[in-house]
This record gives C-alpha cells, sequence and structure tokens, in this order.
C-alpha cells in the first residue's frame, strides 16, 4: 500500500511517500480502506519531535490519528462491522491507504455525511466533548470558558458543556469575535484584549484547548477552587492561583463518536472543513495546517 512516512524528527521534508506492507487483521481488529484521514496538531507535533518524551515513534514512521473509509474486512470475533460498512475511528498510521484498528474505536458513518469529510471528526469531536465530560464535568448553571472556542476541539467543547446546561462562554482571538457570536453562546470575549476580560463574569471553570497567554490571561477570572482542564498541557501558574487543575490525552470511545456523528449529520454540532490535499501532497497539508485556522485540512486517497 501507498503511506507517508516520517524518516526522522524534524520538518514537514521528512515526510516520504512510499510503499509499505499492508497492515493485518487480528482477533477483534477492522481493516478500513482509508478514503480520507484528518491532520491535527498532534501529528506536526510528533514529527517535529515535540512529543517524543511521552509519544516516541520508531522509524519509519506513518503518522496519522483519524481516518474514514469502508470496511474491507474483519478479524475474528468482530461482531459490529461487515465488510462495505462506512466507517470513522481514531487510529495509528492514519496517513495510509489502508489501517487496521481495534472493533471498538470504530463508528459508523450516517448515511448523511460524505464520507470524505468524515475524517474531520473522530479525534477533535472525541477530544472536546472528553475535556467536558470527562475533565470538567459542570454542573447546570456553571458558567464555563472555552478558549479556542471556533476551532474543532473548541466547537466540540462548547456543544457538551451546552448540552449539559453550563452558560458557555467563548474565548477567541479578537478577528474570531464575530464568528463565534455564531456558535449560540451565552458570550464571547476576545482574549488578547484585557479590557474585555475584565467584562467576564465569575467562571467556575476554563476549558482550555490552546494554551499560552490565552488561558493565563482568564485565571484570574476562575473563581478560587474552580476548574482548569486542558488539552495542551497544564497552564502555569494555575495551581498557584487556588485551582484544580487537570491536563489530559483523549482516547478512542466509537459508541460516543457514533453519538456525536449524528450528531453533525442533524446540524447540531459543526465542524468546518478547510483545504483537502491528496495523500502525496502530506508535505504541503502539513505545512498548510500548521499554519493555524479554522478549518480541518484532509488527506484523501
Amino acid at each position: 500500500m501507498k503511506a507517508v512516512v516520517l524518516k526522522a524528527y524534524g520538518d514537514a521534508d521528512n515526510l516520504v511517500v512510499t510503499e509499505m506492507p499492508e497492515p493485518k487483521v487480528g482477533p477483534g481488529d477492522v481493516k478500513v480502506r482509508v478514503i480520507a484521514a484528518s491532520i491535527n496538531p498532534v501529528d506536526w507535533k510528533i514529527r517535529r519531535g515535540d512529543m517524543k518524551e511521552v509519544m516516541p515513534v520508531t522509524f519509519p514512521a506513518i503518522l496519522g490519528r483519524d481516518v474514514s473509509g469502508e470496511v474491507v474486512e474483519v478479524g475474528q470475533g468482530v461482531k459490529g462491522f461487515k465488510k462495505g460498512d462506512r466507517v470513522m475511528g481514531v487510529v495509528s498510521s492514519g496517513y495510509a491507504e489502508t489501517v487496521v484498528a481495534p472493533e471498538e474505536v470504530w463508528a459508523r458513518v450516517p448515511d448523511s455525511l460524505e464520507l470524505k469529510d468524515a475524517a474531520a471528526l473522530p479525534l477533535v469531536t472525541l477530544t472536546g466533548v472528553q475535556l467536558i465530560e470527562e475533565q470538567m464535568k459542570p454542573a447546570q448553571g456553571d458558567t464555563v470558558l472555552v478558549t479556542g472556542a471556533v476551532g474543532a476541539v473548541g466547537r466540540a467543547a462548547l456543544f457538551a458543556a451546552k448540552a449539559r446546561g453550563a452558560k458557555v462562554w467563548a474565548g477567541v482571538r479578537a478577528t474570531q469575535v464575530e464568528e463565534a457570536r455564531k456558535l449560540g453562546v451565552d458570550g464571547v470575549v476576545a482574549l488578547e484584549d484585557a479590557s474585555d476580560i475584565a467584562k467576564l463574569p465569575t467562571l467556575d471553570a476554563v476549558a482550555d484547548t490552546v494554551g499560552g497567554k490565552a488561558v493565563a490571561a482568564v485565571l484570574d477570572k476562575v473563581k478560587r477552587g474552580g476548574r482548569v482542564c486542558s488539552v495542551v498541557g497544564e497552564p502555569k501558574g494555575a495551581k498557584e492561583k487556588g485551582l484544580q487543575v487537570s491536563s489530559f490525552f483523549s482516547h478512542p470511545d466509537g459508541r460516543r463518536l457514533a453519538q456525536l456523528g449524528e450528531s453533525v449529520a442533524k446540524g447540531e454540532l459543526t465542524i468546518p472543513i478547510g483545504k483537502t490535499f491528496k495523500l502525496d501532497e502530506a508535505k504541503d497539508a502539513q505545512k498548510h495546517a500548521e499554519k493555524g485556522g479554522t478549518g480541518k485540512v484532509l488527506l484523501v486517497n
């Protein structure tokens, strides 16, 4: 099969397209012909070596954490999927024409969703939702802020927080304020504007998807004993302010992913797609994604 292989830590030019052996199906596994894979920040962080202490790789390595495609083979004991099913899931080695992963990571793609577009969903929606449902756990009526709210993970976090009855504020860059107002939130704040931050109500919790100065700027608005939950590492100074801090990596969950796919199909949750590239264009795709933006970048076979 054709795959995008990382030769060594470094810039995007270290990604090469080459032939690799197809993965084999074991008991409980599902083999999928990849229609599309999405590019996530974790991909270029791994490529650069930023995460080698916590997520080391053996070279040559195939990157890619989520895909959509069609089932071509199932392993012994698999009951939930059959050949021809349209699926999406959080996987390893997704920048390829074929991928194998355990049955429990896969979810069916709703009929009304384009199979290609479904590749944008698995990692970001599960990350955002698990940030709220498993880490923050807001009570109805809590006032919470989501940083990076117009990004894909931020949108999923907003969706989950609103579903739990929280009063949700969207924290964004000043240039994104108007876009954030369309998300049906209780308020929007420009995170680089001190006067705007001063108008924030007291927060019960912050769901942080961007880190750095953005989250540091709002820590003083969180009540003592309040929660700061992050997908990008513990914010500096949060514990010193008497806040509860948690940082986590998301995990595959095919059952919850199937529910989120239905929410996207119904228009309750939107994950914008910015640009698509061919698998052969993985270098350019990663360079484009690294520049930032609010739309997901896909690699299409």
